[in-house]
């Protein structure tokens, strides 16, 4: 058995990686902490990384040009990567827009259990809430390259789980991740992913 094997089965639980994408405003943060608070009650171990958290500490000298956003999202895969090799549930949220990161990230995740979440909310929505005020700036010409705005986001093709927030609570919109995620960490779960015959997407599988 290898030595993170022991770790895993001496936490009860197997490691997942959930990737949270979308929008700035899309509901990723606050939907991030629900999942962890019902994890925890499952009696799970899980751990958040928040891009804002990444960027005031491990990340403070990236900036926003292209290159280093990709060395953002790529040092959050790494950090990510660590945490489920310790054997922790680790739900990332990070807009990360572009899809050839998101695919970077998924490649950094090895052999760990591996859910690209979209965080489906309309740009229309996200503006409303605007909870920074970053929307209006970005509007005005005060913040350069903001994604939905002046910079691209390529929406998911094939996410892995789509969570929709318009005209849901939190609660509401975080429920099939927390299902899934209890699901897949339980201690002789098995991953895979198949195709939905009814909507011709990726859909979770799990074989015990």
């Amino acid at each position: 058995m290898q030595p993170r094997e022991r770790r895993w089965r001496a936490l009860g639980q197997r490691p997942v990686i959930a990737w949270l994408t979308g929008l700035s405003g899309a509901g990723k943060s606050s939907i991030a902490d629900v999942v962890d608070r019902a994890l925890t009650k499952a009696g799970r171990a899980s751990m958040i990384i928040d891009g804002d958290n990444l960027r005031q500490g491990l990340n403070r000298d990236l900036g926003f040009s292209d290159v280093d956003r990709r060395e953002n999202i790529r040092r959050a895969a790494e950090v990510a990567r660590l945490m489920a090799e310790s054997g922790l549930v680790t739900i990332v949220s990070m807009i990360s827009p572009f899809r050839a990161e998101r695919e970077v990230v998924r490649e950094i995740s090895g052999d760990t259990s591996f859910l690209e979440v979209f965080v489906d909310t309309p740009l229309r929505l996200c503006e409303a809430r605007d909870p920074k005020g970053l929307y209006g700036r970005a509007r005005s010409g005060e913040i350069a390259n903001f994604t939905g705005i002046s910079a691209p986001y390529e929406v998911p093709l094939q996410p892995d789980l789509t969570l929709s927030t318009a005209g849901r609570c939190v609660d509401a919109s975080a429920q099939p991740l927390i299902d899934t995620l209890v699901r897949l960490s339980a201690p002789h779960s098995r991953f895979a992913k198949s195709i939905d015959s009814n909507t011709g997407n990726p859909a979770v599988a799990m074989s015990l």
